[in-house]
């Protein structure tokens, strides 16, 4: 009797795997918006772009760079709900949409979650690689000019 229930859901089991894999979530590649304006604004040196290429954009940009297990089901509604969760906080493809005061919280909170440990998600910096100690640096520092800079615009706007 166990047996038979064991390879009833194994049955079960595996047509639902093979069910899942006709759905397909879409995939982050619509539109293309460039991060050129984050980039072109806060001027991070070559290291700190690829940096952000490599830990950051694919979550939090339009430019996602999907892995070969992004075709297979459960693992691309996995990435997707990732995606739409990064990009909701932050997405560097929209940022001439934010304005001073956002973009200046937004490197706040991006040094927070270096800082912390919490970015990149271990999830992802398990499969992709962590940053390095030396690379956290490189990445705090440019975020805290950077912030500084939009800082000084605020403080500049609201004398005006």
């Amino acid at each position: 009797m166990v047996k038979r229930v064991v390879k009833v859901v194994l049955v079960v089991a595996l047509i639902a795997l093979v069910a899942i894999q006709f759905i397909r979530p879409e995939k982050n590649n619509g539109g293309y918006e460039s991060v050129a304006v984050f980039e072109t604004e806060t001027k991070p040196t070559l290291k700190v772009a690829a940096i952000l290429k490599e830990n950051c954009y694919d979550c939090h940009s339009n430019q996602t760079q999907y892995p070969w297990y992004a075709e297979i089901e459960p693992f691309s509604l996995w990435l997707y709900d990732h995606i739409r969760v990064g990009k909701k906080h932050l997405n560097f493809s929209a940022w001439s949409d934010y304005s001073l005061k956002k973009k200046e919280h937004k490197l706040e909170e991006l040094v927070e979650m270096v800082e912390k440990g919490e970015m990149p998600l271990q999830s992802y910096a398990i499969l992709h690689g962590n940053i390095s100690e030396d690379e956290k640096k490189l990445l705090l520092q440019w975020a805290g000019v950077a912030r500084l800079r939009y800082k000084q615009q605020l403080e500049v706007s609201s004398i005006k």
